[in-house]
């Protein structure tokens, strides 16, 4: 207790008080009950004092945004940290590295994004309520910062770096991962931390062909092009492009202009570091001497230009080749005792490949494999290669091989997305795959890998812009990308054979998308640090994006561009010589797609039983509550029973199965529970529950009662009901059509074959092949269709609606102006194959049956003398010649 508290408890006169004082809380109001005076003569006694950060900030606008840059009063302790807003969405960004080196011989830089849900004012809807691994976008935007920062660290800088970008808030007008990446680069500038910044980096987008800069995401939505652009003042960092079949001039013209408006960002971080930032520290970087470099260079480079110099060799065994140079060299330093040169040996001998491969395709023009600097590998393309799924494909381009497979879902099987901008759910999706085998190697796969999902999203960019509107296919597609083998840009290969793959799923693509990676190799003047020199190389090979400069990855059809992913080694390249990369990327995809087309150039019809099936039908909300049931339990057993999905919306369910006989399945137990919408030439099966003298009950359609008329038991003539059918008997019944109040009429004669008469004719009109689509299609919605009157037993074709209607009304008025024996003059309205539709007068109809030998020929309008012999079991006046 200390000193202050000890002397206030002792000016309280304890002994006058008992202890239910001490009890009763009244030690507070002894405390209160102190004077000024007592206090102040106490002067030990203070009150807690405020804390002030020292901030920093710097205010700017590009484009239509206010943005703000901040530092000193969140994360003091980072050593280097920026609150970068833009309206209400704010991100921190923080830079730390390690002290020690950790003996590694690479930069360990390490970029974490993350979008905690508290950022939208949302509680996570997982079990435990807190957020769980990086998702998908997270990872994304996570390589989306590490692209442009990695290359600007010195060479031989080997320290832990680890960059964290946390959206602290969101208002969902901007996307934050843009913002990460410039709130990145001030936290780097600010550090101690040496690194060659700072970078800006800016979206750009497109709307009905006017640029917009940095746009929100309701203007992204409207926009035809999401281009991401970072750089230095006078270089190319960084460029991730989706768009919708854009022109390589419209791009070039898109990076003209997304230069200047990055380079934006750079005075602003360089006066917030001159403000607030730390001094460079002298960092140990891990070079070798030039005089070891030279030596062990001498040992190896002669070598390693012979194997260069032989396109015979395959990746494995040039490989094999060049490590057994470098093992020759460690034995050398070994009886040596060099221990310099062993510890810088592997960096060194990449060094020396580098500078050997280079300097041959500078020089000479010759490539390892032996092309020329704008060839493409062979190619090989083949579809259909699993037939018993949706759609497959094989993609080869030299020994890169990539299958490809389609899955079709249902619309309720689609992605659902919890971050903190963009839609809800994603329709298509593309999953790519790189296992070890396809590379010779033995690895675990465990979790979500970085360049997995960045090369699989890169490749869903690529290839949906051509899929069709929703409306028009609302199924849910998903493309597995297994890599088979790999020699360099398996991710372009990737977008080929999912290109080839969903047109073998019947999916009807605007065009085929293609894609190749386009490579560079430069000489640099030592004296200015500027490209001297520089060829460029098409589909450039594994070993050639490893020792190159850049790997420019693009995508698109014969008409544009629809994905751009350019990463590059240096700091930076510039600009002109990017845009001139487009051109040979161009040609190339020419060439790929002219294979791709020979393998298949249209969507293949599947009807067959391996094809997806998916359909919506109509029912009221308590329908749909009765097929769902308490918790979805009983949805989720009717999906474990027939393997196949249901989706409900409001007043609707979709449904969707692998193939037509899990479809028919899913169908017959849907229709079992709540039945299914009531539809003219609908084949259903039913329960006879009673018999009268007129015809029978029948129970279908999970509880809705229709009636069997005596009439149409059967072609033959039918004295009672009995003698056909049986009370508990199931039949297989035909709905021929609903009366005014709703009552269906079945038939059991229209399912059945009709007898055929001595002259080989049919003697009845009605039957399955006379009737027209009596089976409703699994593709479209049933609906529920009024019976016309002008459907007589002599018809087999439908009738217009508006025809449908009037024939209807003139049925009922048969009923009471007719009667049997009247004579009447009436026209022929139609003639059908077995007989007349007469139009009695009055808006009445009736039907005149050609009887064997009797037919003539009839003319529309003709004037015919009849009269009234019967009607028939639906109302409709049979008139026979007067």
């Amino acid at each position: 207790m200390s000193p202050v508290v000890n002397r206030l408890l002792s000016a309280i006169p304890w002994r006058r008080k008992k202890l239910h004082t001490i009890r009763r809380g009244r030690i507070s109001r002894a405390l209160s009950s102190l004077t000024a005076e007592t206090l102040d003569a106490n002067s030990d006694f203070r009150t807690a004092g405020n804390k002030f950060f020292e901030t920093f900030s710097e205010e700017f606008e590009i484009g239509e945004s206010k943005i703000t840059m901040e530092t000193g009063k969140l994360a003091p302790f980072a050593n280097g940290a920026v609150l970068f807003a833009v309206e209400e969405t704010k991100v921190l960004s923080t830079a730390v590295s390690a002290k020690s080196d950790g003996a590694h011989d690479f930069l360990p830089l390490t970029v974490d994004y993350r979008e905690k849900q508290f950022a939208q004012g949302v509680i996570p809807g997982t079990f435990m309520r807190r957020e769980g691994a990086p998702r998908e976008r997270e990872l994304l935007c996570g390589r989306l910062i590490d692209r442009p920062i990695r290359p600007l660290f010195p060479a031989g800088f080997y320290h832990d770096v680890e960059i964290t970008a946390s959206v602290l808030s969101s208002d969902g007008n901007q996307d934050p991962d843009v913002m990460a990446a410039n709130a990145a680069s001030a936290a780097l500038m600010l550090s101690d931390i040496p690194w060659g910044g700072p970078i800006g980096v800016i979206r750009i987008g497109r709307i009905d062909g006017q640029f917009v800069i940095n746009p929100s995401m309701d203007e992204l939505s409207l926009s035809d092009l999401n281009l991401v652009y970072a750089c230095t003042r006078d270089k190319t960092l960084m460029i991730d492009v989706q768009s919708r079949e854009i022109s390589e001039r419209d791009l070039e013209a898109a990076l003209r202009l997304a230069h200047p408006e990055a380079a934006k960002y750079l005075d602003p971080q360089l006066r917030l570091a001159a403000k607030a930032g730390k001094q460079k520290k002298e960092y140990k970087l891990s070079m070798i001497s030039n005089a070891k470099y030279e030596k062990i260079r001498g040992l190896a480079e002669a070598s390693i230009e012979s194997v260069f110099s032989n396109p015979s060799y395959g990746k494995f065994a040039r490989g094999e080749a060049l490590d057994n140079i470098t093992k020759d060299v460690k034995k050398q330093l070994e009886e040596e005792g060099d221990d310099e040169g062993l510890k810088f040996l592997s960096k060194t001998v990449d060094s020396v490949r580098k500078q050997v491969v280079r300097r041959r395709i500078i020089g000479e023009g010759l490539r390892v494999d032996g092309r020329r600097l704008d060839e493409v590998r062979p190619l090989y393309c083949e579809t259909s290669s699993l037939p018993e799924l949706h759609g497959s494909s094989i993609f080869a381009r030299g020994d890169t091989q990539v299958l490809c497979t389609v899955t079709l879902g249902a619309p309720g099987e689609a992605q659902r997305l919890d971050s903190l901008v963009g839609p809800p759910t994603k329709r298509f999706m593309l999953h790519y795959s790189f296992p070890p085998y396809c590379i010779n190697e033995v690895g675990k796969r465990i979790g979500l890998n970085r360049r997995e999902v960045g090369h699989g999203t890169l490749a869903e960019k690529a290839l949906v812009s051509v899929l069709p509107p929703e409306d028009d296919f609302p199924y849910t597609i998903r493309i597995n990308s297994e890599v088979m083998a790999s020699d360099g840009s398996t991710s372009m290969a990737s977008v080929c054979a999912g290109s080839m793959a969903l047109m073998d799923a019947g999916i009807p693509l605007l065009e085929h998308v293609a894609g190749l990676s386009v490579g560079l190799v430069s000489v640099t003047d030592p004296s200015t640090g500027e490209i001297a020199d520089y060829r460029i190389l098409t589909d450039i090979l594994g070993l050639e994006d490893h020792l190159g400069d850049m790997d420019f990855k693009i995508t698109g059809t014969r008409n544009g561009i629809t994905a751009i992913q350019l990463d590059i080694k240096p700091a930076g390249i510039p600009l002109d010589i990017i845009c001139e990369s487009l051109e040979p990327a161009y040609r190339g995809r020419l060439q790929i797609l002219d294979h791709m087309e020979r393998a298949i150039n249209t969507p293949r019809t599947r009807d067959g039983r391996k094809s997806r099936r998916i359909l919506t039908l109509k029912y009221s909300n308590d329908a749909i509550r009765k097929l769902i049931g308490p918790l979805g339990a009983l949805k989720r057993k009717i999906e474990e029973e027939t393997g196949g999905r249901i989706s409900v919306s409001d007043g609707s369910i979709t449904l969707g199965a692998k193939n037509p006989a899990a479809f028919d399945k899913l169908v017959e137990k849907i229709a079992s529970i709540i039945g299914r919408e009531t539809e003219k030439g609908g084949i259903y099966k039913g329960v006879v529950t009673s018999i009268k003298e007129y015809g029978a009950f029948v129970e279908f359609n999970a509880g809705r009662q229709g009636l069997l008329h005596i009439s149409e038991l059967s072609h033959e003539p039918v004295s009672r009901v009995s003698d056909v059918v049986s009370v508990g008997q199931v039949l297989e019944l035909m709905c021929i059509g609903l009366d005014v109040r709703g009552n269906v009429n079945l038939s059991l004669k229209a399912i059945l074959p009709k007898p055929v008469s001595a002259d080989g004719q049919s003697s009845c009109v009605r039957n399955e092949d006379d009737l027209p689509s009596h089976r409703p299609s699994k593709e479209s919605s049933p609906a529920v269709v009024i019976r016309s009157a002008d459907d007589a037993e002599c018809d087999h074709h439908r009738e217009e609606e508006g025809e449908k209607r009037k024939s209807k009304e003139s049925a009922a008025a048969a009923d009471k102006k007719l009667k049997i024996g009247t004579i009447v003059t009436s026209r022929v309205r139609q003639v059908r194959q077995h007989g007349l539709v007469l139009d009695l007068g009055g808006g009445i109809r009736g039907m005149y049956r050609f009887e064997n030998g009797s037919r003539r020929e009839f003319s529309i309008g003709e004037e015919v003398r009849v009269k009234c012999c019967s009607f028939s079991g639906k109302g409709i006046p049979v008139m026979s010649l007067a």
